[in-house]
């Protein structure tokens, strides 16, 4: 207990006059302290003063009743009661009308107290401080307190139950809800009058007001009101009904460029807090800054920099050194501080981590470029290096198919098509060819043709195709419902190549769709009819092509979908299960990473049993290799060189190790030809000097 040395020698000498004197003269000072009065009162006892210890302690209890101090007068009977009243039925009598003093004037006070026993058994004070923690715990959700319900939002106690132990809460745009007496301590948080939501139920004009005059003071009570930095989202949903969505980009824009907004994180999980003062805000970018790894203080140097210049120029020195120390280690972040510098035309000359010293030098540039994660930034280095160098083009072109931001493509297409016009042509063959490989490319490719009918022309069929192929392809599920799917709209890339199909392209593109388990039925049936429409000779064709491939192939096939329905679907159902118990779905990694697994394994399931139907051994011993077939293998001369294309199946084909499928294009054109004949590949023509056997 905090007793003052001057009051512990008084006690030894035995001055207990003096004691009161010094009491009194503290009751005077600060008569809220009551670690000084409790332990002087208990140290009193000990010294064979309880009497004079009961009467000061009755004296600070009548001064805190006349101060109308009764939640600490309160917390004095609990700590020190039993001293100044002689029986516990007189400490029940004063806890009794101490909290009627608090909380007497709600209608539901004197029904809470007989609910949870406080009238009984007067005697049994331990019993009493667990009623009173009980009562004190339901008197929060009084007849007309505003209340937060998590998930569901602010609202009003319209009704407290007594006979049905219940309180029934009103939340606008809900029905109403009843919460048990057990459950509302859990459930239900009691927002004082002073918090955004309280005010947002009884004084919204006023804060409609304050939204349109002055955003950042609208944000500082909303800020102000939790324990806790918010989200964007967090924000934008109590201030809805307050700030319309078509203002909100404007309003938001106008309310966070305040000096004491505090921004924290990155992305999704970006939060803001009100700082004290600007100092404090500054402060408390300036902490941030040096806890932050060296990527996350660039952001912040962005982002936080133009707040005030010391701060700005201090900012900048760290990230000079840490830029010097990297050039070695991870050029790609030396290059990324200089561009970001650089953009605010801070960047120092001559230093060996500047886009000069960098970009110039490196035999293989774009490896460094692409290490820039600011996609602005990396897009100012791709211009730098069209200025420094002359082989700009070729690097260009080989930065296309590792680039994953649509933006960043546009800029590098639109740039070769003015210097190597046919640099897209050999772009474009190369991510058709194998999109798992390319899989952003090949996304933003699909969706560039649909504006651009040169690019449909170039290969429609191949890219119908391909577009269908890409559903069931695991590198491309992070572009598949968002992305993919959206190219089957209508006046979309897949409706629009339908324009550019002949008749026999058309009769294989139905074929593909037919077989395309992944897609969902109404836009395969919308397709086939879309087809079938333009192509009336197709109607009277339905008949299911064989899907030929080896013996063993097939087997593979079987078994794969044996472990996707019998392991690996009723795993990630039990997976999706154990997500969605951790909560809020909506920032539930876990639980979306489960659903899009949930996604694949449905689909690949589906087009596995289409294909297995339609699927056909291929038997090898009664192969005719007189003419290119079906499991041949063709050994081709040309320029002076040699090779082998052998012609499989869709599922054995591979083209880089000279194996293609019969349904391709390119195996299309070599079926029937025979030793001796011509065939194009790659640009080239080859002849035909044998046909064997695949495998023989």
């Amino acid at each position: 207990m905090a007793i003052s040395r001057q009051t512990q020698d008084l006690l030894a000498k035995g001055d207990f006059e003096a004691v009161e004197d010094e009491w009194l003269a503290h009751l005077e000072e600060d008569p809220h302290d009551l670690d000084h009065f409790v332990g002087v009162a208990r140290a009193l006892v000990g010294h064979g003063q309880p009497g004079r210890a009961s009467n000061l302690l009755e004296m600070l209890a009548g001064e805190l009743a006349g101060r109308q101090s009764h939640r600490i007068r309160l917390n004095l009977l609990r700590r020190a009661g039993e001293i100044f009243h002689s029986t516990p039925e007189a400490l029940h009598a004063s806890i009794l009308a101490t909290l009627s003093a608090l909380y007497g004037g709600g209608p539901s006070f004197q029904g809470l107290a007989e609910t949870v026993g406080l009238l009984r058994a007067t005697h049994d004070v331990p019993k009493t401080w667990e009623k009173v923690e009980r009562l004190e715990s339901l008197v929060a959700f009084e007849l007309g307190e505003i209340v937060f319900m998590e998930g569901k939002g602010a609202g009003r106690v319209v009704e407290v139950n007594l006979q049905l132990q219940t309180f029934r809460v009103e939340i606008p745009g809900l029905p109403k809800m009843a919460v048990g007496f057990r459950a509302a301590p859990k459930l239900l948080k009691r927002l004082n009058g002073d918090h955004f939501l309280h005010r947002k139920l009884t004084r919204r004009e006023e804060l409609a007001a304050i939204a349109k005059e002055e955003p950042p003071e609208l944000l500082r009570i909303l800020l102000c009101s939790y324990d806790g930095p918010l989200t964007a989202t967090e924000i934008k949903r109590d201030l809805a009904g307050l700030v319309p969505d078509s203002a909100w980009t404007s309003w938001w824009t106008a309310a966070r460029r305040h000096s004491q907004v505090v921004v924290s994180g990155a992305g999704s999980r970006q939060t803001y807090s009100w700082a004290a003062s600007n100092e404090h805000a500054l402060a408390s970018v300036w902490k941030a800054f040096e806890k932050a790894d060296p990527r996350k203080k660039i952001d912040l140097y962005r982002r936080e920099g133009g707040r005030d210049e010391e701060l700005r120029e201090r900012m900048e020195e760290v990230l000079s050194a840490v830029a010097s120390r990297a050039v070695a280690s991870d050029p790609s972040l030396a290059l990324e501080m200089w561009l970001a510098l650089d953009k605010d035309g801070r960047a120092p000359d001559g230093e060996p981590w500047s886009a000069s010293a960098l970009l110039a030098t490196r035999p293989d540039p774009r490896h460094l470029i692409i290490g820039v994660e600011d996609r602005a930034l990396r897009e100012r280095a791709y211009l730098l290096l069209r200025q420094l160098r002359e082989d700009w083009s070729r690097h260009f072109a080989a930065a296309l198919l590792k680039e994953d931001d649509a933006r960043t493509l546009e800029l590098l297409t639109s740039a070769l098509a003015e210097e190597d016009p046919g640099a897209f042509g050999r772009f474009f063959d190369t991510v058709l060819a194998q999109p798992a490989k390319s899989p952003a490319a090949f996304v933003w490719l699909a969706e560039q043709a649909a504006e651009h009918s040169e690019i449909r022309a170039r290969s429609p069929l191949r890219l119908f195709q391909q577009i269908l192929g890409a559903l069931s392809l695991n590198e491309l599920a992070p572009y598949r419902a968002s992305r993919v799917m959206a190219l089957f709209d209508s006046g979309s890339t897949v409706p629009r190549l339908l324009a550019h199909l002949s008749e026999d392209e058309a009769a294989r593109a139905w074929e593909a769709v037919d077989r395309a388990g992944y897609l969902e039925t109404y836009r395969r049936d919308d397709l086939k009819r879309a087809i079938e429409l333009r192509f009336p000779l197709l109607r009277a064709v339905e008949e299911v092509l064989p899907l030929y491939g080896l013996p063993a192939t097939l087997e593979a096939r079987r078994a794969e979908l044996h472990q996707i329905l019998a392991k690996e679907i009723p795993a990630n159902r039990k997976a999706i299960e154990e997500a969605r118990a951790m909560g809020d779905l909506r920032e539930n990694f876990e639980y979306k990473s489960a659903r899009q697994r949930h996604e694949y394994l449905t689909s690949r399931a589906a087009e596995l049993k289409i294909q297995l139907d339609r699927a056909r051994p291929l038997d090898l011993a009664t192969i005719d290799p007189s003419e290119v077939r079906i499991g041949t293998t063709l050994e081709l001369a040309g320029d002076g060189e040699t090779s082998t294309l052998s012609i499989l199946g869709p599922w054995e084909s591979d083209p880089d190790a000279g194996i293609v499928s019969y349904e391709s294009e390119l195996g299309q054109s070599l079926l029937g030809k025979k030793v001796g004949d011509l065939a194009e590949l790659g640009g080239g023509v080859l002849e035909i000097r044998g046909i064997r056997v695949y495998g023989g």
